[in-house]
């Protein structure tokens, strides 16, 4: 049926033109022209919100990037092409589970509110509710959270293992949760086209601070629960012993490649831009829910990093780049679910405690003795849950309307005057998540550990899984087969004993120069 807005008939036009005898002709000329322009426009504005969502997904694809980045700086170097293979394989086997089941179990409707059931292989897509776009933009979601898992499990993890893991997350677990809180089937979504909201509001997530950080979080939490700490991570007497990644440079290079791809993961899960958001008052206004969303997750990132700089200082007394980085990740984790319905100053809260939240579990984790290589489940999953919870305390309720309309009585954060119902239905949300993961990855990583599947031998992980997997360390070129080659002689790396800077008969002028 012909939009009426956008639509045009002669015989609506007739009474304007009284009795003339080429009012008919007239009517239908002018019509033509309005449908022509009408058009136009439509065909303009589906190109400008594709373009936005492709460019988003390629922004949220370039964070596979960015974990891949920061997976290899914080790992031993005796790891570094093991862990950049596992982000690759993350992209590529999560693309095709994602394709053949993974985006029909979340988004296959008509469905029911558990699982999606239509697209499987993409059969029968586009569809009048779906594009290829959209597909890809998931797709970019869902191997973001198998990456997440893929830093909890490092250093110690058969590469088979990786490879299951990694398909049986982006091609069911993931989806499922998705299908719950961002399909308009799902039981649980704010964006529920039938039935009832949950609560009456449903669970607002907007960009996936549980759908996305808590399910890679606490699936990497079961996968490095049930392998066991690194060797030598924590001594016998139970102290904790640090085993430092081998480039910081690379943490810093990936941190910075998330933040840019930050703006693709929220601001984009608008899906589209032409399209009026905000305040109907002023003709700009009506877009500021998308630069605002920017906004807020710039402010939670950066406060949170600072609140980690000087939140470490006073508690080990060193200014860490390590600590500050992994700081600003867990504001832009805990802000992603409340982004675009929480004023600025609210982000800035938001930023503050995420920083404290993830200091205090990893103490709780070094307590515990687990251990995490990149602080995923601590990162993801802990802050993760508290943008959830934030999210329910401080959405402001003019914001939710605009960005979840249809409702104008929905419930808003509680201490925005709106009641604990939005809260009520966070918390379900995070009691689900944990539940579900919990149910399905802790049993696939128990099961892998039975088979023999899972960790590598001792003496693999002592010497390097680059040395014993993978056909030669990272940064060391081994030329002896080109020695015999007609190419140019090749460098050898020498081993240089550490020795005295200063010769025997020129002793240095105090013991701390032989330092």
């Amino acid at each position: 049926m012909a939009d009426p807005l956008t639509s045009c008939s002669a015989n609506d036009l007739l009474p304007l033109f009284g009795g003339s005898a080429n009012a008919t002709a007239a009517a239908a000329f002018i019509c033509s022209g309005f449908t022509a322009v009408s058009e136009k426009l439509t065909t303009a504005t589906y190109a400008i919100d594709n373009t936005y969502l492709l460019f988003s997904a390629y922004l949220v694809f370039a964070m596979q990037l960015g974990f891949a980045m920061l997976c290899a700086g914080s790992v031993r170097a005796k790891n570094t092409m093991n862990i950049m293979l596992t982000n690759v394989l993350d992209a590529a086997a999560g693309g095709l589970s994602y394709y053949l089941f993974g985006y029909a179990f979340a988004f296959g409707g008509p469905s029911n509110g558990f699982i999606g059931k239509h697209f499987f292989g993409l059969r029968d897509f586009p569809s009048p509710t779906g594009d290829y776009s959209f597909f890809l933009y998931q797709w970019a979601f869902a191997i973001a959270a198998a990456g997440i898992t893929s830093g909890s499990i490092a250093e110690r993890t058969q590469f088979v293992a990786y490879l299951i893991y990694s398909s049986f997350l982006t091609g069911f677990v993931y989806p499922i949760v998705s299908h719950w809180f961002w399909s308009g089937d799902g039981w649980a979504a704010a964006t529920r086209t039938s039935g009832g909201l949950l609560f009456g509001s449903g669970a607002i997530d907007f960009a996936g601070s549980g759908v996305v950080h808590m399910v890679g979080g606490i699936a990497g939490l079961w996968g490095a629960y049930i392998e066991g700490p690194r060797i030598g991570r924590f001594a016998r007497t139970g102290r904790s012993v640090a085993l430092r990644g081998h480039n910081a440079s690379l943490v810093v290079l990936g941190s910075f490649l998330l933040w840019f791809g930050w703006y693709g993961f929220n601001p984009g899960s608008f899906l589209n831009i032409a399209k009026a958001y905000g305040s109907k008052e002023s003709f700009y206004g009506q877009w500021s829910a998308v630069g605002r969303t920017a906004v807020t997750t710039t402010l939670a990132g950066s406060t949170a990093a600072l609140t980690t700089l000087f939140g470490k200082r006073l508690l080990v007394g060193h200014w860490n780049v390590i600590d500050v980085c992994n700081g600003l990740l867990g504001g832009f984790a805990a802000i992603t679910s409340g982004c675009s319905v929480v004023e600025p100053w609210a982000a800035i809260i938001c930023g503050f405690v995420s920083a404290w939240v993830l200091i205090g579990f990893n103490i709780l984790a070094e307590k515990v003795e687990y251990d995490d290589p990149l602080e995923a489940a601590q990162l993801h999953g802990g802050c993760g849950a508290w943008g959830l919870i934030f999210t329910g305390l401080f959405a402001k309720k003019a914001y939710v309307n605009e960005v979840y309309p249809g409702h104008p009585g929905r419930p808003h954060g509680l201490f925005m005057g709106g009641g604990g119902k939005l809260l009520a239905a966070q918390i379900i949300q995070i009691l689900v998540i944990v539940g579900w993961v919990s149910a399905t990855m802790g049993p696939l990583f128990l099961a892998l550990k039975k088979l023999g599947l899972l960790r590598i031998s001792s003496e693999d992980e002592t010497a390097g899984m680059d040395l014993t997997s993978h056909g030669g360390l990272a940064y060391v070129y081994h030329d002896e087969d080109d020695e015999h080659s007609n190419g140019p002689p090749q460098f050898k790396l020498k081993r240089i004993e550490p020795t005295n800077m200063f010769p025997p008969d020129h002793a240095s002028p105090s013991p701390a120069a032989n330092v």
